[in-house]
């Protein structure tokens, strides 16, 4: 079939047999190119192995090795992930499936046209990157409302009213959410092309960002107070709370409801929370309890929202439940933001 097929930012043309991306042309061997050109025009539909052989070899005998390093090359050149395609999935012993949306068009100039004007890679992960950075704000935000409005409605220390205390919980919350919401979309839309790799890239911003938060903050309060409450969150909590998210972004990758992803993305955070305090460590509500127990003057005190879960302080199950809650509502809201982000991209990119 001849004519050209549009996708993302690629243009194959059947009666040139060039496959251009952005108006430049893609290294393609014939039999490459034949193999590529038969999956576009199925898009959506399984293309078997030996529909491969008699369309593409045309029934020369080859190993099934020949035809797997045929699609290794074609993801390479597509820049696509066998583990997390956006190309060409794999039917395990059945063939492959070409799933990006195509558009076929009889001139050229035009398909050209729209795939140059698609927008470049590096705007799609900086937009990620600003998505989850505001997705972590609005789960700070919601956290810090929480915390905000169950602190002030406790008996308070003289001199305190409670819109200072909701305003305080606010205010800190929602600054932390947004630091851990930057580094931890930064490692996972820098990440997101390989696979599981976003896993890491979520684990390592995370990481980076909590060692670099605790570090200074640990400086302020030395040098403000005389003293450092040195078990607040940090290195380790950014770590498995940002391993935990990118597992959420990497789930959300087999699905295109919103919706789910948040789910999913607030089950392996909570189960991230939970790792943090099994491991010793503290999220946020957790900080700021060593904080107003250990800084000398403060009048913060979190009994409160502990009577809630049947304890007189801040004690295990208080810790356990928040630090759950807090990984399950931080990584819903990266997750599912740059979700949303992503969706609207692609959806916005000229066809």
């Amino acid at each position: 079939m001849a004519g050209s097929f549009v996708f993302e930012q690629f243009v194959l043309d059947s009666d040139d047999r060039q496959l251009k991306r952005g108006g430049q042309a893609v290294e393609l061997n014939g039999r490459y190119f034949d193999a590529l050109a038969l999956l576009v025009r199925e898009q959506g539909k399984l293309v078997s192995k030996d529909r491969f052989l008699d369309e593409v070899w045309r029934g020369v005998p080859v190993t099934d090795e020949a035809l797997t390093q045929c699609v290794r090359t074609l993801r390479r050149q597509l820049g696509d992930d066998a583990a997390s395609p956006r190309f060409i999935e794999t039917v395990p012993k059945h063939g492959y499936r070409f799933i990006a949306a195509v558009d076929r068009v009889d001139d050229d100039r035009p398909a050209i046209a729209r795939a140059a004007a698609t927008p470049p890679a590096w705007q799609g992960t900086l937009l990620l990157a600003i998505a989850g950075t505001v997705g972590g704000g609005i789960s700070g935000f919601i956290g810090g409302l929480l915390y905000g409005f169950i602190g002030a409605s406790q008996p308070l220390q003289p001199g305190m009213g409670a819109a200072s205390v909701l305003l305080v919980l606010l205010c800190v919350t929602i600054l932390v959410a947004l630091l851990g919401g930057a580094g931890v979309a930064t490692g996972l839309a820098l990440t997101r092309r390989y696979g599981a790799w976003v896993i890491g890239g979520g684990a390592v911003g995370g990481l980076i960002i909590g060692a670099t938060v605790k570090l200074l903050g640990l400086d302020a309060f030395s040098l403000l107070v005389g003293q450092s409450p040195g078990e607040i969150t940090g290195a380790l909590e950014g770590l498995l709370i940002g391993g935990g998210t990118g597992v959420g972004a990497w789930l959300s990758r087999r699905t295109i409801s919103v919706r789910r992803s948040a789910l999913q993305a607030a089950a392996s955070g909570g189960v991230a929370g939970l790792a943090v305090v099994l491991l010793g460590g503290r999220l946020m509500l957790g900080s700021l309890d060593l904080l107003a127990r250990q800084v000398p003057g403060s009048r913060l005190r979190l009994d409160h929202i502990s009577q809630l879960f049947g304890e007189a302080s801040f004690g295990p199950v208080t810790l356990t439940v928040t630090s759950v809650l807090e990984g399950a509502l931080f990584a819903a809201g990266v997750v599912s933001a740059m979700a949303l982000a992503e969706r609207d991209w692609k959806g916005a990119a000229p066809r």
